[in-house]
């Protein structure tokens, strides 16, 4: 369960990190495949489940509304959605991540009637909700926002139609998924979102009973069914903490196997990697040995976009990677429009990092024009060096840039509310038992 109180880590950095780490099941993945599961009446088994804060958050809110869950071992996760009977989702620290909007679509199909937190999550810009709200109306539920929440109602069965999504965004595309998988007719969806994790959900939702077919550029065609059955599910591996670790061994100089995350999942992530002069071997299908391939890292130019593009999650870590690189490294964000923020505490670090409101690319972005902090000039090589006071942590991907960078640092660095990488990492202290990574946690 979850655990609120307030926790630190003091890392001790300086040195090359070697050993294993067992990457978890996909984040952005296990909790919208908990919440496809309570769309049928019948029980799902979701194997390689990690146990992260969000998903004991996304667990709460739907056991609130009458959802059952029995964690059967370690990572087998039991879904039983039979005795949902109640349409207010009422747990207190819902509003720390972005689920509430999507049990919307869940709600309306089951009781026709919704009742959910104002969304919160990281504060990275904009995660803009008119996008779910106008789905929601199109397929004729009745949505409005009255202080602290979001109510919703439809005059029974959902009605399928037709979205085009004016961007591609991830949240937006699974709430039309879940929307239209139970709607009477056939839904029509452009311009989604495909990232591996949106592939993977609709996947185990047709393993269920849905008819949804993914098209050429950016389609997806959904024939709306009576009812969903239950499934069973192996989640993939995170490709963003595989990245992370990835990163650490390279900018340490180390070697970190990496077991549960296939390479197809880290696409051109790994092309950058190779880049900047780190390397990688098949250990096994799910294994991959990561180390530093070039003795000295070399700058890269990288810009951020939906995928199949690189990652705006994978952007922190290299960042962070790049502070050690020879040369000028140009970041440029299009995803979100204030993702560097953490750059000002890696400079309070040793960085040398300029944040220009810019784009400094040819992916064509959204921002251009608007004066928003999404481009980054990044000078390397500057030793990193602990920092004098407690770091504290903002948001996940953040959090664990700052991680990396106090492991490179020289000497003992304490980051505070590290609760908020635990909602994405889990414990790390476990997870990181069979490197020689010197943390404590208190």
């Amino acid at each position: 369960m979850l655990n609120n109180k307030k926790v630190s880590y003091v890392v001790q950095g300086g040195y090359p990190v070697d050993g294993r780490i067992s990457c978890m099941g996909a984040k952005n993945l296990a909790t919208k495949a908990i919440i496809a599961a309570v769309l049928s009446d019948e029980v799902t088994y979701l194997h390689n489940v990690p146990r992260i804060g969000d998903v004991y958050i996304t667990q709460e809110m739907l056991t609130s509304i009458g959802g059952s869950f029995v964690w059967l071992d370690h990572s087998t996760l039991k879904i039983d959605p039979k005795k949902i009977d109640h349409h207010v989702v009422s747990v207190d620290d819902s509003r720390r991540n972005r689920i509430p909007i999507l049990l919307l679509s869940i709600l309306l199909h089951k009781l026709h009637r919704a009742e959910v937190p104002v969304v919160g999550g990281d504060d990275i810009g904009k995660r803009n909700v008119d996008f779910h709200i106008d789905a929601l109306s199109k397929f004729g539920a009745r949505v409005k926002k009255d202080g602290s929440k979001y109510y919703a109602e439809s005059d029974g069965k959902l009605t399928a139609c037709h979205i085009d999504l004016q961007y591609p965004s991830v949240g937006a595309t699974e709430t039309c998924i879940f929307l239209g998988v139970l709607a009477k007719g056939t839904s029509v969806i452009t311009n989604i979102a495909i990232e591996p994790e949106i592939q993977e959900l609709i996947t185990m939702l047709r393993s269920m009973g849905a008819i949804i077919f993914l098209e050429s550029d950016r389609k997806l065609v959904i024939h709306g069914v009576d009812r969903l059955g239950g499934a069973s599910i192996h989640l993939i591996g995170d490709r963003i903490e595989a990245a992370s670790w990835a990163v650490l061994a390279c900018a340490s100089n180390g070697s970190i196997e990496v077991e549960g995350i296939r390479p197809d999942l880290l696409g051109n992530f790994l092309s950058y990697y190779v880049l900047c002069g780190g390397g990688y071997k098949l250990v096994q299908d799910d294994t991959i040995l990561f180390y530093r391939e070039k003795k000295e890292l070399r700058p890269v130019i990288i810009e951020t976009n939906v995928y199949p593009g690189f990652s705006t999650d994978w952007q922190q870590p290299l960042c962070t990677m790049l502070t050690q690189a020879h040369g000028m490294s140009v970041v440029h964000e299009t995803v979100y429009e204030q993702r560097f923020g953490y750059l000002s505490v890696l400079n309070k670090l040793g960085a040398n990092a300029q944040v220009v409101n810019y784009c400094l690319g040819s992916v064509k972005c959204r921002y251009h024009g608007l004066d928003y902090p999404h481009s980054a000039l990044i000078q390397g090589p500057t030793p990193l060096r602990a920092a004098v006071e407690p770091i504290d942590i903002p948001d996940i991907r953040a959090g664990l840039a700052y991680f990396i960078a106090a492991i490179l640092a020289n000497g003992a660095t304490t980051l505070t509310s590290v609760e908020q990488i635990e909602r994405g990492y889990g414990n790390l202290i476990e997870k990181l038992s069979d490197t020689n990574v010197n943390i404590k946690r208190i």
